[in-house]
C-alpha cells in the first residue's frame, strides 16, 4: 500500500470510529477553503447519517455567501469527543477556529506547501490544484464507503474551478480534470455556479477599470497596486471586493509577477502575491507569509514595507529573466 492510500485509509478509519466530527477551515475564506469544508460535511453527511457532522469557523465569506452559511457554534463541551478536520489551512494561526485545540484529536487536509505540519494526521499533496481534488480523490478511492449528491459535488467543484483558475493554472493537470468530470456526472449546474462565481456588480467593474488606469509597472516587470482605504470607500468595496484587484493586474505580457497591497480595518496590510513562470512564494515567506510557489500572500505593517517589498519583487523578476528564457 502507498503511503498516500496508507495515510487516506487511517483518515477514513478515524472518520469511521467518531460519532462526532467537526469540520473548519483557514481564515478569509476563498472557493476551496469553503468548498472543501461544506462539501466534505455534505458528503460525511450522507454516508454517516447517524453521525453529527459540524462545520464550525469563526468568520466566512461574503463573495460565496450563495453557498449558505455554516452551521451554528456548538457549545464547547461538543469538541471534548471530537475529531477535528481543518481544510485547505497551512499553518495553525490560519485556522478559522479558536477552539480547535478542544478537540480530541485533529486531522490536516491540505494542498499548501507544508512548512509548519500540525495534526495527529497529516494528509497534504502540494502538488494539487487544491484541497477539494483532494477531497473529490478521497471519495474516488473509497466510493463504494462514501457517498455525494449533487449539492455536495457543487461544494467540491467549486473550490475546484476557482482554485485551479478555471482550470488554467499549472497545477491542473489530468487527474484535476477528470476529477472534475466526475463531479460534474453529479449534476453539477454549471451556468448557476459561473454566474454566481464570475457575474460582477457595476460598482466592482468600475473598480476594475480604475485598477486597470492606476497599476503600475517596475523597471523589469512587476504589476502593483496599493489598494488603500480611501480607495475602497470611493467604490464601496469590502475586503474581499478590494482583494479581487490581483485578479486584474494579471494579464500583462512581460510582466510575471503581479502584486496587490489591500489596507485592512485594523491597520495591516493584507499582500496577495502572483507570478508566472518563476516563484515567489520565497518572497512571501521572507516578510512572514507563505502559501503555494506562485499564488501566496503576506501582511506588511507600514508604507515603507510595501517600497521594500516591491523592489525586492523587482530584483527577483531581473534575476529570472537574466537566467531564463521563454517568460513571454
Amino acid at each position: 500500500m502507498s503511503e498516500q492510500l496508507a495515510t487516506m485509509r487511517r483518515i477514513l478509519d478515524k472518520i469511521t470510529s467518531y460519532d462526532k466530527i467537526i469540520i473548519t477551515r483557514h481564515v478569509r475564506p476563498d472557493g476551496d477553503a469553503i468548498g472543501s469544508s461544506k462539501g466534505l460535511a455534505a458528503m460525511l453527511r450522507l454516508s454517516f447519517p447517524d453521525k453529527k457532522i459540524y462545520v464550525q469557523t469563526d468568520d466566512d465569506s461574503e463573495y460565496l455567501a450563495f453557498l449558505g452559511a455554516d452551521d451554528a457554534p456548538v457549545a464547547d463541551e461538543e469538541y471534548a469527543d471530537a475529531l477535528m478536520i481543518v481544510v485547505d489551512t497551512a499553518t495553525v494561526d490560519r485556522i478559522s477556529n479558536a477552539r480547535y485545540g478542544k478537540a480530541k484529536e485533529v486531522i490536516k487536509i491540505d494542498h499548501h506547501i507544508d512548512i509548519k505540519p500540525y495534526g495527529d494526521i497529516c494528509w497534504v499533496e502540494d502538488w494539487r490544484s487544491s484541497t477539494c481534488e483532494m477531497i473529490a480523490f478521497f471519495y474516488q478511492t473509497f466510493s463504494d464507503v462514501l457517498k455525494l449528491d449533487k449539492q455536495a459535488a457543487t461544494y467540491i467543484f467549486t473550490g475546484l474551478v476557482t482554485d485551479s483558475g478555471r482550470f488554467r493554472y499549472e497545477a491542473t493537470t489530468g487527474d484535476t480534470l477528470r476529477l472534475g468530470g466526475m463531479l460534474l456526472d453529479f449534476g453539477v449546474d454549471t451556468e448557476w455556479l459561473y454566474a454566481q462565481l464570475y457575474l460582477e456588480e457595476y460598482d466592482q467593474l468600475k473598480f476594475q477599470a480604475y485598477v486597470l488606469q492606476n497599476m503600475q509597472i517596475t523597471a523589469h516587470g512587476v504589476v502593483y497596486l496599493h489598494v488603500t482605504t480611501d480607495m475602497q470607500t470611493q467604490f464601496a468595496l469590502s475586503t474581499e471586493q478590494a482583494c479581487e484587484a490581483i485578479s486584474y493586474l494579471k494579464y500583462i505580457k512581460r510582466c510575471i509577477a503581479w502584486l496587490a497591497f489591500i489596507d485592512m480595518p485594523d491597520g495591516s496590510i493584507r499582500v496577495r502575491l502572483r507570478s508566472r513562470f518563476m516563484t515567489i512564494n520565497q518572497l512571501a515567506e521572507k516578510y512572514g507569509g507563505g502559501g503555494h510557489q506562485c499564488t501566496c500572500g503576506a501582511t506588511l505593517y507600514s508604507a515603507n514595507d510595501i517600497d521594500k517589498m516591491i523592489a525586492d519583487a523587482d530584483a527577483m523578476v531581473a534575476e529570472y529573466k537574466n537566467t531564463h528564457e521563454g517568460w513571454l
